[in-house]
């Protein structure tokens, strides 16, 4: 599970998770409190901001690029999901996820989520681990998607991770099998197969295309 990108990454973080403040939006938190979603539902409403471990992450303004490829994804998936008439349904940002139901220090808002039991759809967010989580990268923060999000969604048994990266133009897909995690790496130029679905396979050409050549 020690792929190239998260290596490129994981030595940038442990530094910074050493510090004991860090500041969001000109506002000061310890590091040594340990939040809980009660305190990020206090934050101001026009914050987009995650929790994990008790820690608030800001969430950066996605780009242009990065809400195409969100759309086109969303629109595939939602489309196959439906032709299936299959029970799984699909959700976007911003909906967020206990990923732990005892545990109401980490909190997060993926860009999609699939979640197949009904059950863990409650009326304000997911509780507990989404079948499948595709995060589409922040260029300002690619480490958060790639070491800190990677903990933790396999540490609660995520079975499908994807991290799409527009400024390297890669994929890189973690998939739970037998209780371990296989990482494989695509680029942009590749037909990429959903490992939950049997016949979804999703082509990073038509994806990722700009009709404007920006």
């Amino acid at each position: 599970m020690e792929s190239v990108a998260r290596k490129l990454y994981e030595g940038d973080f442990e530094v910074m998770d050493d510090e004991r403040y860090y500041t969001i939006r000109g506002r000061q938190f310890d590091r040594t409190v340990k939040y809980t979603i009660d305190d990020l539902y206090a934050l101001p409403e026009d914050w987009r901001v995650e929790l994990i471990d008790g820690v608030f992450y800001d969430m950066a303004s996605p780009s242009i690029k990065h809400q195409r490829i969100l759309r086109n994804l969303s629109f595939t998936i939602e489309n196959f999901i439906r032709s299936k008439g299959g029970k799984c349904e699909m959700f976007f940002a911003p909906c967020g996820v206990k990923l732990h139901a005892d545990n109401d220090r980490t909190f997060v808002e993926p860009d999609i989520l699939v979640v197949c039991d009904p059950n863990k759809i409650k009326d304000r967010w997911c509780v507990g681990a989404p079948d499948w989580i595709i995060e589409v990268v922040s260029p300002g923060n690619p480490g958060h998607d790639y070491v800190r999000k990677l903990r933790k969604y396999t540490e609660t048994g995520v079975r499908e991770y994807w991290i799409v990266d527009p400024r390297n133009e890669a994929v890189t897909v973690y998939i739970r099998t037998d209780g371990k995690y296989i990482d494989k790496s695509y680029k942009f130029t590749d037909t990429i197969k959903a490992g939950i679905y049997d016949d979804l396979f999703i082509d990073f050409n038509e994806i990722s295309a700009d009709p404007y050549n920006l």
